[in-house]
């Protein structure tokens, strides 16, 4: 079943999502306290999400980093007409997006003979919760991208389907679809 392999949905917190989206406002004019009470309370969602669109593990970071660099730049356009956090994965997914066409554009030759046997050495193994994690990333590999976006916006971050439709430039139906054709396949996958 897919809830010993998932973790629990977290509840949508409209009055978190409120106060995100009162801080990123408040950095818009300046406020320094809420520029770093913006950026803590939506580090882990961006990593998170960053981490489910992007490939390369050790580029997680820097594309968080990279996001956060995009928004607070872009904050003084922020209206608040959708919540701060729906504005911010926006921005993380363009950045995933970016690198993927800047990657493709230069690639780069790997400096070990066998690169895929290098990284897989690199991986920590036997860490409480490694195994079930791995299963999870290999089951949401699995699916395709439309899919697993959906998936994890919805079912791992706890965006609300609105919210994940802005976030994927799609409508809210093709959302709500693309998370049941997931789930579907999760179970098939687990079967």
């Amino acid at each position: 079943m897919i809830t010993s392999v998932l973790p629990a949905r977290p509840a949508p917190d409209e009055k978190r999502d409120a106060s995100i989206t009162a801080w990123a406002l408040a950095a818009r004019s300046g406020d320094t306290a809420a520029v770093d009470a913006f950026v803590r309370a939506l580090h882990r969602d961006v990593l998170r999400y960053v981490a489910h669109l992007c490939a390369d593990p050790q580029a997680v970071d820097d594309l968080a980093q990279d996001t956060f660099l995009r928004a607070l730049g872009s904050l003084h356009r922020f209206e608040g007409r959708s919540s701060a956090r729906t504005w911010l994965l926006s921005i993380a997914r363009r950045a995933v997006v970016d690198s993927h066409r800047y990657a493709a554009a230069r690639p780069r030759p790997a400096d070990v003979p066998d690169w895929q046997q290098a990284v897989e050495r690199a991986q920590p193994y036997g860490l409480p919760g490694f195994d079930d994690g791995v299963a999870l990333l290999d089951l949401l590999e699995a699916l395709p991208e439309e899919r697993r976006e959906a998936f994890v916006l919805t079912q791992l971050l706890g965006l609300p389907y609105a919210e994940a439709a802005e976030v994927s430039d799609c409508p809210v139906g093709t959302v709500r679809s693309r998370v049941a054709r997931a789930r579907e396949a999760l179970r098939d996958q687990l079967a």
